[in-house]
């Protein structure tokens, strides 16, 4: 039977609809132009010193003024992706690690908000994993040198007394050969990542770990504690573990959380003990990607760090009779920090130097005498004795150095001085005392939001209430430049000990020593002054964090306010509304390409936009400012309704049948009364 055109053209006409409803959907093209007019704004202002919208070009304008959504969901679902790339170098990794690593570690962790230990502990931006594995093949060349280094010290080094004790390998000797691998990997790659190389270096002589001290001499001594480890940060963005190293154990010795226990249970033995099936082995080492991921690259805040231009750390040294350089370094101390090169472009970093006698002190003294408390302890010898020690409370000290702020920069020698935004004063207390005297009993520094107590006296030394590798670690007390260092990350930048981090399955911050060995400033485990990257990259990304959570929460603050007025109805005078979506527009560019440069490790680029987008903020609320400060109250009135004949009718009849019932009732229900 012969077909009409019309039922011809029907399947052709419908085809376009069929295939628009099964198309996925396309995100919005980006401004055409705007990246290389925002490159070039960076170019001549660096610090976005000045508004980009009033130099914009006619033909952007245009483009800015397409309307868009305007709601806090664009802004709030801002996340940004962290690249990892996995290293596996060693034989015992089986071939279908680079298939099934990346599925366990996704389907364990998925996007979540960055934390803060203080509040707001939940800020606007969320991080997600971006997971790369190189198969072991590719790695395979590493291993092998590492391993015959490895071996080639440990034939050449003596053996420890103890037969069960771990022989000593400096980390340098891996460090350099993974180091070389690293740059040769970004040297080759345009995507920027952040490697973990995990190794398996095969069997070796003897049990070994590794130590940052340069020699092996007094690793086993007992007046030291070298806390032999298995695991390295870089000062360049990667970190290796080596899991055929140990196996260890460390942690508090006696109570307390963070323990990593000796055994085969803990990811960092996962080559050790009886042999692990495939999956399981897999298993393992995503739990311990996982663990590094978030403690190392997307660690909570400390504290919020608010971008300020000028910095300032202030050293005040009060000391006895006579000064002792030893374990106080203070160019050392600055000269670490400055290597991390923690301060934006357009930021600058500066160190001051002051020391007074504590004789001639006397709010010292008061201090000191104020924040004394003591405590007893039991101990054992022929029998139970009871053993009174001093502390020092550092909460009073901060509370009484803040009240007596002005006495102590006249005693001190100190000008104020408006000149610097931020200041952070960090107070040691260099005593001429004989017995051990350390903050809140365990400490020698201890940071606060907006300062840094030290404390040391002429002990030498004393056993802390930590253990590694069976043996109780030693604290130099004399020695206060890695204390100082932590601290003033902690204070001046946010950075949270490599330990401590926000739960908030916990609604607390927890403790884990995992990553509290190797190179890191924080901890009793580790000794080195040095910055890796996480502390480097932490301190950038806090800034960061901590801005762009304002500039979110403030534009949120700005619609709601607008939605309370009457919504965009109320731009339409003096013709804000096209201006105010141009910002709109103009703002959630600007955060959605630093987000992009935050995931592409650019903190840089991501800054200046960030700077940029604040002015784009402010103007919005200047725009709704001013409209809801010309809105004049109207009273509008209405005609009265109708008389309500219906529903009166009705109601009408309803009573008079009730009534003409009643009246009734005795004639109605005569007939059923007779029956009884």
């Amino acid at each position: 039977m012969a077909q009409s055109p019309l039922q011809t053209l029907i399947p052709f006409l419908l085809l376009p609809l069929l295939l628009l409803s099964i198309a996925p959907a396309v995100a919005p093209a980006a401004f055409p132009g705007i990246e290389a007019f925002l490159g070039s704004s960076a170019a001549r202002d660096p610090t976005a010193a000045n508004d980009t919208f009033g130099s914009l070009p006619a033909s952007l304008r245009r483009a800015l003024s397409v309307p868009s959504p305007i709601s806090p969901s664009r802004l709030l679902s801002l996340s940004a992706a962290v690249p990892v790339s996995v290293r596996l170098a060693g034989a015992s990794f089986p071939a279908s690690s680079a298939r099934l690593l990346p599925s366990y570690v996704s389907s364990a962790v998925s996007s979540a908000p960055f934390f803060s230990s203080r509040r707001p502990h939940r800020l606007a931006l969320s991080h997600s994993i971006h997971l790369d594995v190189a198969a072991p093949a590719a790695s395979s060349q590493l291993a092998t040198r590492a391993a015959a280094a490895v071996r080639a010290h440990l034939e050449a080094a003596p053996a420890p007394f103890h037969a069960t004790a771990l022989s000593s390998v400096p980390y340098s000797l891996v460090d350099d050969l993974v180091a070389e691998d690293y740059r040769a990997l970004v040297g080759s790659s345009s995507a920027p990542a952040i490697y973990i190389y995990l190794l398996d270096l095969g069997k070796q002589p003897r049990p070994y770990a590794y130590t940052a001290a340069p020699g092996s001499a007094d690793s086993h001594s007992p007046a030291f504690s070298r806390c032999l480890a298995p695991l390295w940060a870089g000062k360049e963005r990667y970190l290796w573990i080596d899991l055929g190293a140990g196996p260890v154990d460390y942690g508090p010795a006696l109570s307390g959380d963070g323990v990593l226990p000796r055994g085969e249970f803990h990811p960092l033995a996962a080559l050790h003990g009886r042999p692990k099936s495939e999956k399981a082995l897999v298993a393992s080492l995503a739990s311990l990607v996982l663990s590094a991921y978030k403690l190392l690259l997307v660690p909570s805040l400390r504290i919020p760090v608010h971008y300020e231009s000028s910095l300032l750390i202030r050293f005040v040294h009060i000391h006895g009779d006579e000064k002792d350089p030893a374990g106080l370094d203070w160019r050392a101390v600055e000269q670490s920090i400055r290597d991390g090169d923690l301060p934006y472009e357009g930021q600058s970093l500066k160190f001051d130097f002051h020391s007074v006698k504590y004789s001639e002190c006397p709010i010292c003294s008061f201090v000191i005498a104020r924040s004394t408390h003591s405590f007893t302890s039991r101990f054992l010898f022929d029998n139970y004795t009871m053993i009174v020690s001093e502390y020092l409370d550092s909460k009073r000290m901060r509370h009484m150095l803040s009240d007596s702020s002005e006495e102590m920069h006249r005693v001190a020698g100190v000008h104020d001085s408006d000149e610097h935004d931020k200041v952070v004063p960090v107070y040691v207390f260099d005593l001429d005392y004989d017995k051990l005297l350390l903050l809140d009993r365990y400490h020698q520094a201890v940071a606060f939001r907006d300062m840094v107590v030290v404390v040391r006296t002429r002990s030498s030394q004393t056993v802390s209430d930590y253990s590694c590798n069976g043996r109780h670690v030693i604290t130099m007390t004399r020695n206060l430049e890695r204390p100082i260092i932590g601290s003033v990350l902690q204070t001046m930048f946010g950075v949270s000990p490599t330990h401590q981090s926000w739960s908030p399955e916990h609604d607390a911050t927890v403790v884990d020593y995992t990553w509290s060995t190797g190179h890191t400033p924080f901890g009793p485990f580790s000794e080195t002054k040095s910055l890796s990257f996480v502390q480097k990259d932490a301190a950038r990304r806090n800034v960061l964090l901590t801005t762009l959570n304002y500039t979110i929460t403030s534009t949120v603050a700005v619609l709601d306010s607008l939605a309370a007025h009457g919504g965009e109805n109320i731009l339409l005078r003096k013709k804000r509304h096209v201006e105010f979506i141009q910002r709109w527009n103009l703002l959630t560019y600007k955060l959605e390409k630093l987000v992009s440069a935050m995931s592409r490790l650019d903190y840089n680029k991501a800054m200046y936009l960030l700077r940029s987008s604040d002015h784009d903020m402010y103007a919005l609320f200047s725009l709704v400012y001013q409209a809801s400060q010309e809105l004049e109250a109207s009273l509008v009135c209405f005609k009265d309704p109708p008389f309500p004949w219906l529903s009166v009718s009705l109601s009408g009849v309803f009573v008079f049948g009730f009534f003409y019932v009643y009246s009734k009732r005795d004639k109605l229900f005569r007939s059923k009364r007779k029956q009884f």
